[in-house]
């Protein structure tokens, strides 16, 4: 059973709530208040009973919603892993009392995490609007300014190169064959491994890379011809693996066990169009010259990982997924978005006042963004809208108007103001954890970027209702 709240509170919650009044964080006690909202509570429960039909009244009593809102929301907001925010929360008997754990057991770590992936990232999007909903009720948010911004959040993966690539896809193949001949047996085809002959081939690699001299080429050329076959083996034997389950070859009569080699041959089929793409993509750079390969592909655990460049010195590639970021008065984030496909900062500004006026109700006075969402359509278009003031900067423009325009003081203290994006930004990166993403695949990111993002305006709504009550 799927509760909103803990159904009953304990003697060892009272003596908690006591011993640590006067211990919270200022923005935690007013954050506390914001998270008794029943619509975020309703929404948490309704995601986590989707799993099972009728568990929210029936079966045993499983983690109350407000418990894993609030868990969560400490998770992002302390940047922990789930093991830490597991064991801080034990240790910690604040953590217990904002959690509403009190004296109750503390979920563990795997639990935690299954229930988190159980929140779709719009039901994260869901409850981020109803926070910021919130705001503008106490009127921590106006909406008459807005500014907006773009950055990049990494997936967790390692620096991509051809030989890593290949090296993983041989090593989770062989992985999957190894459990798969520990249940079927003997039977059908054997596993030949070549896990050790693909790492020397890997160093090999490696030391040709860095190498100078010229005839380091050659033997660059000559250990990717050989990985790139070894490779091949293996992907032939995994096929073979896969079509030999599929056929019953491989099989067992445990009916537990049978699930788990049909379990182990989509993780077969799934993985080998990826190393079948990596083996394309390196046959093109190094036979052919070819560095710009089409749908290249730089992780085969998240294959959607884009090659985004910034213009930093110290960064030039980052390898994740395109981030907007957009703000009103108060650091309050009233927007974000994480893009399948890296866009143009241009074409995001508009959409960008509609989100503001959609969720505000109210089209903002004066907008802020950096030159890359400067055009002439989007500065006319802000306008119609209602924006008096468009505070876009245009850095190649040649018109002594524009220039005496950008030089005004409402321009200059708008730009003053638009930086304040980067610090968020920077914030959000460095507090909440949003420079790398710890949860796997498309849906990981965005739920990753909408916790850090709440977990960022709960702190925010917390210092301005402390200093309002203070």
């Amino acid at each position: 059973m799927i509760a909103a709240r803990r159904l009953q509170r304990s003697f060892a919650d009272g003596f908690i709530a006591e011993e640590v009044a006067d211990l919270w964080e200022p923005w935690m006690r007013q954050a506390d208040q914001v998270l008794e909202d029943d619509g975020l509570l309703t929404l948490i429960q309704q995601e986590l009973t989707r799993r099972v039909k009728k568990s929210k009244t029936r079966g045993r009593p499983g983690t109350p919603a407000e418990v894993v809102l609030r868990m969560l929301v400490l998770k992002h907001v302390r940047d922990y892993s789930f093991e830490e925010l597991s064991r801080e929360v034990r240790a910690n008997l604040v953590y217990r009392e904002f959690t509403r754990i009190g004296g109750g057991k503390t979920p563990d770590d795997k639990t935690m995490g299954r229930l988190a992936r159980q929140l779709r990232p719009e039901v994260i999007r869901q409850i981020h609007d109803r926070v910021v909903a919130m705001a503008k009720e106490e009127n921590i948010v106006q909406g008459r300014r807005m500014r907006v911004d773009t950055t990049v959040v990494e997936t967790n993966i390692h620096y991509p190169t051809d030989s890593s690539l290949l090296g993983d896809g041989v090593r989770v193949l062989t992985r999957v064959m190894k459990k798969i001949g520990g249940i079927a047996g003997e039977v059908g085809a054997k596993l030949r491994d070549r896990s050790r002959s693909v790492k020397l081939r890997v160093l090999d690699i490696a030391r040709a890379a860095r190498s100078k001299v010229p005839q380091s080429q050659e033997k660059l050329k000559k250990a990717y011809g050989k990985l790139l076959d070894s490779t091949g083996r293996v992907i032939g034997q995994a096929k073979r693996f896969s079509q030999e389950i599929a056929e019953g070859v491989k099989r067992s009569a445990d009916i537990l066990q049978q699930a788990a080699l049909e379990g182990l041959r989509k993780e077969i089929d799934t993985m080998l169009p990826r190393v079948r793409q990596v083996i394309r993509q390196t046959r093109a750079r190094i036979f052919g010259g070819d560095t710009h390969a089409e749908n290249k592909l730089l992780s085969i655990f998240e294959p959607s990982t884009e090659v985004i460049r910034k213009g930093k010195a110290g960064k030039p590639n980052e390898f994740g997924k395109m981030v907007k970021v957009q703000e009103a008065e108060n650091q309050i984030v009233t927007d974000f978005e994480v893009y399948e496909q890296r866009p143009s900062d241009s074409d995001l500004l508009i959409p960008s006042i509609q989100a503001h006026e959609q969720k505000l109700g109210c089209a903002p006075y004066l907008v802020a963004a950096d030159a890359g969402f400067y055009s002439a359509k989007n500065e006319k278009d802000a306008i119609e809208k209602g924006v008096k003031r468009v505070c876009v900067p245009s850095r190649s423009t040649k018109s002594a108007e524009r220039k005496r325009e950008q030089k005004k003081p409402w321009f200059r203290s708008g730009q003053k103001w638009r930086t304040g994006c980067e610090g968020r930004i920077s914030v959000l990166k460095r507090r909440h954890g949003l420079n790398r993403s710890r949860y796997k695949g498309d849906d990981g990111m965005k739920r990753w970027v909408g916790l850090g993002v709440i977990a960022d305006n709960l702190i925010n709504i917390g210092r301005m209702r402390s200093q309002e009550t203070g």
